[in-house]
């Protein structure tokens, strides 16, 4: 006695499996995402970026709260997250981690960063 095998929706008589969706066509180079904010040519600012200028114009060690709010009121850095200020923290800790004394960043003390010359 031998077992049939149960042809499945997606199977036709051939035992061939059909796709369920066409495939999406690749995008072009005008539709992909270029790293750049409306069009205009300007690249967006990351937030280290920010931060570093923020440093540069501070003449003292600043916390990552100050950065961030300052950067924010400058229009400097765009954020929907809930902590910027952590996000930014971390940004940093990993840049110092990564590049150590070639980093743009420098810890004075806890919380506090200044630019490193």
């Amino acid at each position: 006695m031998s077992k049939a095998k149960k042809k499945t929706s997606k199977q036709s008589a051939t035992g061939a499996k059909k796709s369920a969706k066409p495939a999406k066509e690749a995008t072009t180079t005008k539709e992909a995402n270029t790293g750049q904010r409306g069009g205009n040519g300007a690249k967006r600012a990351s937030g280290l970026d920010a931060a570093a200028k923020v440093l540069g114009e501070a003449a003292e060690p600043m916390s990552c709260k100050a950065i961030v709010e300052k950067m924010l009121a400058e229009k400097l850095w765009q954020t929907k997250g809930k902590t910027p200020q952590s996000t930014i923290y971390a940004a940093i800790v990993r840049e110092i981690a990564a590049k150590g004394d070639k980093a743009r960043f420098k810890k004075t003390e806890r919380g506090k960063f200044m630019l490193n010359k």
